[in-house]
C-alpha cells in the first residue's frame, strides 16, 4: 500500500497498549482502545494525555494539535466494540500463549475480514498465535519497545503463513508512526529479545556474583558501549516479571544455559520487586 489509512484497535490498555495508541493518534490515526478491565481504557486516556503533553514540551507535537490527537482515541466497551471497524488490530496483553490465542479467536470474529491481526509479543511464536485463527495469512508480529513514544524501532515478525501484503502493510503502518521497521522470521525471541535478554541476564549474574554494583554495571554499557540505558535499569523499566517470563520461554525453546534465569531474578520477582511498576527493582523508583 502506498498510503496508510489504517483504523487502529489496540487491545490491552497497559504500558505498551496506551503507548501505541498515543503515537498512532499523534500520527493522525483513529484508535479504539479496549481492555479486559472495563475501567482501564478511560484511565489510559489520562496517561495518553500526559504523553501528548510531553511531546509538546519536547517540540514533537504542536500544542494546537493536542486536542485533535486526544480526540482520535476512544475508550471502547470491549474487544468486539474496538475491533468492529478496524483495519488493523494490535494486541498488547500479557505474555501468555493461551491468552493471546483465545483473544485472536475473538478478534477474527469481531474484526472485518480484511483487517490485519497483529501481536505486540516480544517472544512468543507468531505462528503459534496464528494457529488459533482460520486465516493465518493476516497475522503478523508488530513488536514495539518501551517507552513507545521514545523508541524508534518496530520489529515486524513474519509467521510461517503471514502474507507478503500483511508484512507490507505492517511496515507502512510502522513508518507512518515515524518508526524504523525491521522484518524478522518467526523464531524464539526474534532478533531483539534473543539478543537483549542475553545481556540482561548476564548483567544480573554479574550483580549476583558481586562483580560490580548495579549502577556501575549499567554505566559500563552506557559509557563503554554507548548504550542509551544499562541492562539492569532497562530490566526495571520493562518489568522483571516480564524479563523472567521471556527468559523462561527462551530457555524452554532454545535450551542450553544461556537463557537460564539467575536465582536473583527469580527471588526478586517472587518478592514483588518488579522494577519501576512496583517502585523497587535493581533501583528505587
Amino acid at each position: 500500500m502506498s498510503e496508510v489509512s489504517e483504523r487502529l484497535a489496540v487491545i490491552g490498555a497497559g504500558t505498551m497498549g496506551h503507548g501505541i495508541a498515543a503515537v498512532a493518534a499523534m500520527a493522525g490515526l483513529t484508535v479504539s482502545l479496549a481492555d479486559e478491565d472495563p475501567v482501564a481504557p478511560a484511565a489510559a486516556l489520562i496517561r495518553i494525555a500526559a504523553i501528548l503533553d510531553q511531546a509538546i514540551a519536547r517540540g514533537k507535537l504542536p500544542a494546537d494539535d493536542r486536542a485533535a490527537a486526544l480526540g482520535r482515541v476512544r475508550a471502547a466497551s470491549g474487544v468486539a466494540d474496538a475491533a468492529r471497524d478496524a483495519t488493523l488490530v494490535i494486541e498488547a496483553v500479557p505474555e501468555r500463549l493461551d491468552l493471546k490465542q483465545a483473544l485472536f479467536v475473538e478478534l477474527e470474529r469481531a474484526a472485518p475480514a480484511g483487517a490485519i491481526l497483529a501481536s505486540n509479543t516480544s517472544s512468543l511464536s507468531i505462528s503459534r498465535i496464528a494457529d488459533a485463527v482460520s486465516d493465518p495469512a493476516r497475522v503478523v508480529g508488530t513488536h514495539f519497545f518501551n517507552p513507545v513514544p521514545a523508541m524508534r524501532l518496530v520489529e515486524i515478525v513474519r509467521g510461517g503463513a503471514t502474507a507478503d501484503g500483511t508484512v507490507a502493510r505492517a511496515r507502512a503502518f510502522a513508518e507512518r508512526l515515524g518508526k524504523t521497521a525491521i522484518v524478522v522470521r518467526d523464531s524464539p525471541g526474534f532478533a531483539t529479545s534473543r539478543l537483549g535478554v542475553v545481556l540482561g541476564l548476564e548483567a544480573i549474574r554479574m550483580l549476583e556474583e558481586g562483580v560490580a554494583s548495579a549502577e556501575d554495571i549499567d554505566r559500563a554499557m552506557e559509557l563503554g558501549y554507548n548504550h542509551p540505558m544499562g541492562p539492569l535499569r532497562l530490566g526495571d523499566l520493562v518489568g522483571l516479571d516480564v524479563r523472567l517470563a521471556i527468559a523462561d520461554h527462551l530457555h524452554a525453546t532454545l535450551g542450553g544455559d544461556t537463557y537460564a534465569a539467575p536465582a536473583l531474578l527469580r527471588r526478586m520477582v517472587a518478592e514483588g520487586r518488579l522494577g519501576r511498576k512496583s517502585g523497587q527493582g535493581f533501583y528505587q523508583w
